[in-house]
């Protein structure tokens, strides 16, 4: 007997060293049926994928034109063996960020290889655009820390807004070195209980995205997007499309603007299903615990298959 489940899939932030060892999918990635999947990520990112995943080096897993085709991969593997392994019916599928196009695979909008090839792309123009920070601000109000960007962004040098409103207690704000590091200081003035710079050179989901985003159209122009089978509650809009028309835009506007993950949740706590992280790690469930989400598993727990036959 089926069941019905929000698969989310996980984005940047979430890889990590032994990602298919970790995740039980090892034997997967090397399978006759899935390996040209792996073959495809090694050639775009001209090293062994597997063994650059298993083995390292740490700072090449986290280089962004690296990091996102080996992200996708990934979740792309933990996608199907969940799906060959369980009765699970999605009815809903999200994605933070990056973690949008392992959502329209799983929802056969675009083929693997196709995201692949997109998402080396995306990471090699984030890399080409002028450099920036992005800080996670905890424990104050996202309007506040709004309000405060938009006054120390003075300049066309000197720009700062909110990225990724995560939950109501962590908003990471992106831009421009010094404005995100005056826009941290007066948040913390303003009564943030902590500040997190995170280990990025770029600035996501920030107008220094703008031109990025304007060139990463043209890649898009050459994939022919088809309706989801299952519904993508995307980034941008917090809804899904109704036409495939709608997809190739969404994913221009979302390099550059902020990725709605708590909107996302508050639509996620409507649905009463279980929700699945499906990919690397363990971030999204941190996030949706402080979404006050419950009833939420990660494809990545060693345990997870144990519990998931409770609900199949």
């Amino acid at each position: 007997m089926s069941f019905s489940a929000f698969l989310a899939f996980p984005g940047q932030g979430s890889q990590h060293l032994s990602m298919l060892s970790g995740g039980g999918i090892a034997e997967i990635a090397l399978s006759k049926e899935y390996s040209y999947a792996l073959e495809c990520c090694s050639d775009l990112i001209s090293h062994d994928a597997y063994k650059l995943i298993e083995e390292g080096p740490e700072e090449l897993i986290n280089q962004t034109s690296i990091t996102q085709p080996l992200l996708v991969l990934c979740s792309y593997l933990h996608f199907n063996k969940l799906i060959n392994s369980t009765n699970l019916n999605p009815t809903y599928l999200a994605g933070h960020s990056l973690g949008e196009y392992s959502a329209l695979v799983a929802a056969n909008s675009i083929t693997i290889i196709e995201a692949l090839k997109l998402v080396r792309k995306r990471g090699e123009l984030m890399e080409l655009a002028p450099s920036g920070s992005m800080t996670a601000i905890l424990g104050l109000e996202q309007d506040v820390i709004a309000e405060i960007c938009a006054i120390v962004s003075l300049g066309p040098h000197s720009h700062v807004q909110c990225a990724n409103l995560n939950s109501p207690n962590q908003t990471v704000i992106s831009g421009h070195d010094d404005a995100v590091d005056r826009a941290q200081d007066l948040c913390i003035s303003r009564g943030a209980k902590r500040s997190i710079k995170l280990k990025v050179s770029i600035a996501s989901h920030s107008i220094l995205m703008q031109e990025a985003a304007n060139e990463f159209q043209k890649s898009l122009n050459n994939i022919q997007f088809k309706l989801p089978d299952i519904k993508i509650i995307h980034n941008v809009s917090v809804t899904s499309v109704s036409t495939s028309k709608d997809i190739a835009p969404l994913l221009v506007s979302q390099l550059h603007s902020p990725v709605r993950w708590v909107e996302t949740c508050n639509f996620i706590s409507t649905l009463n299903l279980p929700i699945i992280e499906c990919g690397p790690g363990n971030v999204l469930s941190g996030l949706f615990k402080a979404n006050k989400l419950e009833n939420y598993l990660s494809s990545s727990d060693v345990e997870f298959y144990e519990k998931i036959n409770n609900y199949g």
